[in-house]
């Protein structure tokens, strides 16, 4: 399958932007923009547990995002883990071909450009690899980046301290939920929720007023953690506007995600965001989805649903949910 790399583009010396990258005009970075200087929420996760689940709470509600600091996991094992990711995308086209996936067919890991279908056909600025990181059983290390060398050691690293940190935020979510705090994960498949690593790139765009590096969209998964480089781009939609994130050095961005919403029966919003682009650095981020098996049936809590709180939402499997947001249907 013939597909045009982003990267490839970039460094192809382009004085304008190709027209299937060209947003429609109320989309366009130039006729939307985010609010600068407001501070999202940001979480130490040193703090006492009530003042925790109450921010928690908080953010979820009122954002459906929030930074968190303090969280355990070493900035010298986050900056491997960037390294890793930096290497990969610096190998030459023909090596990054041979781990290309294929979304038409549903072959969603490896090496990519376009992840789902867009009604009006335009491109997002980015590249990616995606892949599965737990559980064990179900990773395919075979199709893992071979280069750099260290690729595998450092991700399983980073792995297992996400893993901590995200069960850590599960409870404090279910218990900002008021219920028991292990029942969102227990709900998401338990030590078989499923983490999902997918490296995005940014390349440096001609136009960046007229493109977006990922349009504006929720996550389908549960529960998003995610580290940038240093090169802003990130913005999140609240009270009707973009906000502009910006990035304190050594926090995890966390995203709930439409699972989340789902299970609280709209009492936590997945957030809009989208991605914006650099006329003259390299952006890129490290997402890491938290998301239950295909299989597993997600719908409101019980315990969130009453007369005068009905369920929103319809009770579907996982693979039926993703169904329907890759091909843009109805859920």
């Amino acid at each position: 399958m013939e597909v045009e790399r982003v990267q490839a583009l970039a460094t192809a010396g382009l004085e304008a932007l190709p027209a299937q990258f060209v947003r429609p005009s109320h989309e366009r970075p130039e006729n939307s923009r985010a609010i600068e200087g407001v501070t999202v929420p940001v979480i130490s996760l040193s703090q006492p547990h009530d003042v925790l689940v109450r921010e928690i709470h908080e953010a979820c509600r009122d954002w459906g995002f929030f930074l968190v600091t303090n969280h355990g996991i070493p900035g010298e094992l986050i900056g491997r883990v960037q390294d890793a990711g930096r290497e990969f995308f610096r190998l030459p086209l023909e090596e990054k071909e041979k781990y290309a996936n294929d979304p038409s067919r549903g072959s969603f890991e490896g090496y990519g450009t376009k992840m789902t279908k867009n009604h009006d056909e335009k491109l997002e600025w980015v590249d990616y690899f995606f892949h599965l990181m737990h559980p064990p059983y179900k990773v395919r290390h075979d199709i893992w980046p071979q280069h750099p060398p260290s690729y595998r050691e450092v991700t399983e690293e980073y792995n297992e301290e996400l893993l901590k940190v995200t069960e850590v935020l599960l409870e404090l979510i279910s218990e900002g939920l008021g219920l028991e705090k292990n029942v969102l994960k227990a709900s998401l498949g338990g030590d078989q929720m499923e983490l999902e690593m997918k490296i995005n790139l940014y390349p440096p765009c001609p136009q960046p007023q007229l493109a977006l590096g990922v349009e504006p969209h929720t996550d389908m998964s549960a529960l998003t953690i995610l580290v940038p480089n240093d090169v802003p781009g990130l913005q999140v939609w609240k009270d009707g506007n973009w906000f502009a994130v910006d990035y304190p050095p050594n926090a995890l961005f966390f995203h709930i995600g439409d699972q989340i919403e789902v299970l609280s029966n709209g009492k936590y919003k997945s957030v809009l965001h989208r991605s914006l682009v650099n006329k003259e650095k390299t952006r890129m981020s490290w997402a890491v989805f938290c998301a239950p098996p295909q299989e597993t049936l997600i719908g409101p809590f019980p315990e969130l649903i009453n007369d005068q709180n009905p369920a929103k939402y319809s009770t579907k499997t996982y693979a039926e949910f993703r169904y329907c947001k890759f091909n843009k249907l109805p859920q």
